[in-house]
């Protein structure tokens, strides 16, 4: 009972969040609608960093840092109950919003295209599952930074980090073209970085020939991507689980 009160909070626990769903949605639409995309791909990278950045970013904010300023988390993580838990349920709640979000995006793009047949949206499908893939991977990493910044610091800090750093690796790569400290740099973005250009890449067929180490097995190099992503969801989840229970609490509401 517990872990579905925990997860069935993820929907309820900000009057805003029902709001951006349908936001992104008729933005979906809209954006379909409107521009006119020739190929799938145009539309797909747009739910791609719609749903699996800004989407992620906005749902997770403040997802424990409320609850730990508040603290309400005292509350929350009374015994036996293992600390733990917490992070995992909030997780799964957020990982079920992005799913259910995604199926809907799908209905939305098959009747506007049953409707106004003008676009091709063959492969869409693919697109999707990235993005979700991509949400459950940014969604851990906020999660975890929610653990030690206060209420919604965590995506705002991810926000600016991910803008900045976009800017300065690509400044960076380009000034250590050639040179050896562009291979540390590169394989840094490749294996601890989101999988923003892996997944991109995944979707439209390249199939990431620089994924983890499964890749250089005789397994598909697709199924690698995802193995690639489920990785870096795992490894920053349980950084943000270990933070969580080595975490001493306060009820004093900060």
């Amino acid at each position: 009972m517990r872990a579905y009160e925990l997860i069935r909070e993820t929907y309820f626990r900000r009057s805003y969040i029902w709001i951006a769903h349908l936001t992104w949605l008729l933005m979906y639409g809209v954006y379909w609608w409107s521009i006119v995309p020739t190929k799938t791909e145009t539309t797909g990278k747009f739910i791609l960093f719609g749903s699996g950045l800004f989407l992620a970013l906005t749902l997770s904010a403040g997802i424990l840092g409320d609850d730990i300023a508040s603290g309400r988390i005292c509350v929350l993580v009374t015994k036996p109950f293992w600390t733990g838990k917490l992070y995992l349920f909030r997780w799964i709640g957020l990982s079920l919003q992005a799913a259910v979000h995604l199926l809907l995006t799908g209905v939305l793009l098959s009747v506007l295209d049953w409707l106004t047949p003008r676009n091709s949206i063959d492969g869409i499908g693919v697109w999707l599952l990235a993005s979700w893939l991509l949400f459950n991977t940014v969604a851990a990493l906020s999660t975890s930074l929610s653990v030690v910044l206060g209420r919604a610091f965590n995506s705002l800090l991810l926000l600016v980090v991910f803008i900045a750093g976009y800017l300065l690796v690509n400044i960076l790569i380009g000034l250590l073209r050639g040179e050896a400290g562009a291979g540390w740099l590169t394989a840094f973005v490749r294996y601890a970085w989101p999988p923003f250009e892996l997944l991109r890449k995944f979707a439209e067929g390249e199939y990431g020939p620089y994924s983890l180490t499964v890749g250089r097995f005789s397994l598909s190099k697709s199924v690698a991507c995802v193995v690639h992503s489920l990785i870096l969801t795992c490894v920053y989840g349980a950084v943000g689980m270990s933070l969580l229970c080595r975490r001493q609490f306060s009820r004093v509401r900060d």
